[in-house]
């Protein structure tokens, strides 16, 4: 995720509580998802779909604080 980032997912892990938090819901969501997919998490298909649709929202959150600290950096 944001492979080409990496320096700035760095730096805001380190200096913003916020984006740590949202980083750390997005693993944790991708864990149960891909728990859910191996079958080893029995969820419904509605309760997985509402954690994927999750995962992308604060993805799209990240992705969004990512390109403001780009924009502020110059």
């Amino acid at each position: 995720m944001f492979e080409h980032d990496q320096e700035i997912v760095q730096q805001l892990l380190a200096d913003n509580t916020d984006f740590k938090t949202l980083f750390d819901k997005h693993q944790e969501l991708d864990e149960k998802v891909d728990k859910a997919g191996n079958g080893v998490l029995p969820l419904d298909d509605m309760t997985l779909e509402k954690m994927k649709k999750e995962k992308l929202l604060v993805k799209d959150k990240m992705a969004l604080m990512i390109e403001r600290y780009r924009n502020q950096q110059g």
